[in-house]
């Protein structure tokens, strides 16, 4: 056996024989120095040294072929090992703002994976401007015959976020730009973008526009919540914010209806100061009617030292949103006499919506006018607004031209119009519009307007039809219908005096019965006089919405009209011991112009001595005619929407049309007394509810006296 010499071979021999493997030993270490991890780069080391000291076993005719197999074996095993981990963001500074943690959860699914590698390895490292060349849109418009997008595939744009991280070019500015620019609606390149923001080494000179330009992707994608985070996050880094940041930044927050978090960015917008921004302002109004402020919304309205049509949209859409109707018309009327602001498309839809809310038909039918003048009548939008408020105003047969008069309907259309006829009481053409809706145009019912035909079956007493619809809703189209839905079935059976079935059904459902579906049988008990099922139908209720006041007031007139007075005045007691009070009831009505609002035995109003005076002259010809007042319930006498009625009756001339909205159900004794006015005085009455309308005419009703 051979003695071990711990000398190399090749310190022995002649130089000149051995440089190869004195060159292959010097690259290798090279390299291995350069471009390893430490840990990696100590275990070659370690090799190479093992294998220096024992190539004297070798035989020597192996010895020049060691140096290549060598230096191969160890470039292999050094490519295999070598890997770029992605970097997490680093610890960040504080320095005040929002005292909120920071959550990068945004982009966790990147930040546990590894980037994509492509699918081909380029020969030559790229450069930033190659990569921005490839995302940027190109600048030669498309052929019609190609997509409308110009931005390049998702595949490929995975491919250059791979290439971003890997090359460490994800820092880059206009790079950046071109990355967020392929697609900022789409989730996953919104947070592909967001990885490649997370990566920049040093996250405090990326230009705000970027950080801008992702919130305002973000306030468009399904994950607004997400804007929040990132805004953060920019604080935290001492990124200032600029006065483009919070347009998006509020719209994200009007999506979540986050008021608190509304109203710390509304105190960096003043702290900044950029409280004359225009667009922040227009934000700012959006997000408090989104959340019910109103008044804070008008406040922030009336500071604006200029105001453009998107402010007066804001805030005549918030007055609309919230069912403040009589506001949304007064601003509406202001915005006309204001001058140098013109209407658009989106503030005569607010203004429509309000004139469906309020029953203001005269002004719906100037903004109608108004839409004609400026060629607004071909967009669908604008129709659909057209269509729903002349059937909240009544006038379901000029609902039904302007639908028809559409080039192209789409399911929002069809779905005013039925739920048009729903409320006016024509059923049996709502289920035709609804067959010609499936059979003509090929659409596709959805949830919605199935509460709207079902609605339609229920105010006319379709039951047959109506149990056909909610079974092909269930087998036919494959929906899975909710509580409303279910609602209509037992406003239909309570109707048809079913309330055996109706009480069945509430039972069966699929989920937990609402208080709303109790409550809906629970009108249906007041109609049949049926105590037994009224009083289950109310300890359901007692059990899920203890305080509401209709319940008990429903209930003490359901004892009242089965004879059973001392039970209804135990439960007048019993509401006010525990100080549940009655929703009072409201009428309006519109003349010339102008919206006139009524309470029940109003005395404050500034006509109220008039229009008493007028109530009791109708009520003398009331009693000529034979009616006796149902002294059952609570009197009606003065009921709001006979008040309203009175003063159209003083103010109006002989013959003219009175349209009166009301928020609570007509009693049954004012809806015998409206068509006793309309046969003594001569007049169509237009009176619509909290559910549906009455046309009352020559001593009769449109609801059949069905309602």
């Amino acid at each position: 056996m051979r003695k071990f010499d711990p000398w190399p071979v090749f310190f022995k021999r002649e130089w000149r024989r051995n440089w190869p493997f004195l060159v292959g030993f010097a690259i290798t270490g090279a390299v291995i120095t350069i471009y390893a991890a430490s840990l990696t780069g100590t275990l070659l080391l370690l090799l190479l040294l093992f294998v220096t000291l024992t190539i004297d076993l070798l035989p020597p005719s192996t010895l020049p072929s060691i140096p290549i197999i060598f230096d191969l074996t160890l470039f292999s095993l050094l490519l295999c090992t070598q890997r770029r981990t992605l970097r997490t963001p680093p610890t960040p500074r504080r320095s005040g703002g929002l005292k909120r943690k920071i959550n990068y959860q945004f982009a966790s699914t990147f930040h546990q994976q590894q980037a994509i590698r492509p699918s081909v390895r380029p020969s030559v490292r790229p450069s930033p401007s190659m990569f921005a060349a490839s995302l940027s849109p190109p600048s030669i418009p498309p052929h019609p015959s190609t997509t409308a997008t110009t931005a390049p595939a998702l595949s490929e744009t995975k491919q250059l976020q791979a290439l971003l991280l890997k090359t460490g070019a994800a820092q880059n500015r206009l790079l950046s730009l071109g990355a967020n620019r392929t697609g900022p609606a789409d989730p996953s390149l919104i947070a592909r973008a967001l990885v490649l923001l997370s990566h920049s080494p040093n996250p405090t000179p990326t230009p705000s526009f970027l950080r801008n330009t992702i919130l305002q992707s973000l306030s468009q994608s399904p994950h607004p919540q997400r804007a929040i985070l990132l805004y953060s996050a920019s604080l935290e880094y001492a990124i200032p914010p600029t006065p483009h940041t919070f347009p998006s930044l509020l719209k994200s927050l009007s999506l979540l209806l986050a008021l608190r978090e509304g109203s710390q960015i509304h105190a960096h917008i003043v702290k900044l100061g950029f409280k004359s921004d225009l667009h922040s302002r227009n934000a700012l109004i959006h997000l408090y009617a989104s959340c019910g402020c109103v008044d804070r919304a008008r406040k922030a309205f009336d500071g604006m030292p200029q105001r453009d049509v998107v402010s007066w949209n804001a805030m005549i859409a918030g007055y609309a949103r919230n069912k403040l109707s009589g506001a949304a018309l007064e601003l509406f009327r202001e915005l006309q006499l204001a001058g140098g602001v013109a209407p658009d498309e989106v503030t005569l839809v607010a203004a429509l919506t309000a004139c469906a809310d309020a029953g203001a038909l005269r002004l719906g039918e100037w903004a109608h006018r108004y839409i004609r003048r400026h060629r607004m009548d071909g967009r669908i939008g604008v129709n659909t607004a057209l269509i729903d408020m002349y059937s909240k105003c009544g006038c379901i047969d000029r609902a039904v031209e302007i639908f028809e008069n559409i080039a192209v309907r789409n399911l929002v259309a069809w779905t005013a119009v039925i739920n048009g006829l729903a409320i006016n009481g024509c059923g049996r053409t709502a289920i035709e519009y609804f067959d010609r809706m499936v059979m003509e145009d090929g659409i596709e019912p959805d949830e919605v307007i199935f509460i709207s035909v079902l609605s339609a079956c229920s105010h006319s007493g379709l039951l047959d039809e109506g149990r056909r619809l909610f079974d092909e809703m269930k087998g036919q189209y494959g929906l899975v219908p909710q509580a409303e839905h279910y609602g209509c079935m037992v406003d239909l059976l309570g109707r048809a005096g079913r309330l055996d079935e109706a009480l069945e059904l509430i039972r069966t459902a699929p989920f937990k019965p609402t208080a709303v579906l109790w409550r809906t049988l629970l009108g249906a008990c007041k109609v049949h006089k049926n105590v037994g099922i009224g009083e289950a139908a109310m300890q359901e209720i007692q059990r899920l919405d203890p305080h509401h006041h209709g319940d008990h007031v429903l209930m003490s007139n359901i004892y009242a009209t089965a004879g059973q007075q001392d039970d209804a005045v135990h439960m007048r007691r019993r509401m006010k011991k525990q100080g549940i009070g009655k929703e009072p009831g409201c009428s309006v009505i519109e003349l010339d112009g102008r919206v006139y609002s009524f309470v029940v035995e109003d005395k404050l109003h500034r006509h109220s001595r008039e229009v008493h005076v007028m109530l009791d002259r109708i009520e003398r010809e009331l009693r000529k005619a034979g009616n006796v007042p149902e002294t059952a319930v609570a009197p009606a006498a003065h009921h709001s929407e006979r008040a309203a009625v009175a003063f159209g009756l003083m103010r109006t001339a002989p013959g003219t049309t009175l349209r009166v909205v009301k928020n609570l159900r007509v009693c049954e004794d004012c809806h015998v007394t409206m068509k006793l006015i309309s046969k003594i005085y001569g007049r169509e009455i237009v009176l619509r509810d909290r559910s549906r309308f009455h046309h009352f005419k020559d001593g009769s009703c449109s609801c059949g006296d069905y309602w």
